[in-house]
């Protein structure tokens, strides 16, 4: 999730600036760099948690 976010700057700032679909782009790219093993409902909540950190 961390390494998504540092990534991807850009989507964090819209996140940031109220841009839902920002979420899903980054919740997209967890999943592809997890070949889609990662549960979505986990990598919502984990990514909502590193989210509100930053």
């Amino acid at each position: 999730v961390t390494e998504a976010l540092d990534n991807n700057h850009q989507s964090v700032e819209d996140f940031k600036n109220g841009k839902g679909r920002a979420k899903g782009i980054l919740v997209g790219q967890i999943m592809k760099a997890s070949k889609g093993q990662a549960n979505p409902q986990i990598v919502n909540k984990l990514l909502q948690q590193e989210l509100d950190k930053r």
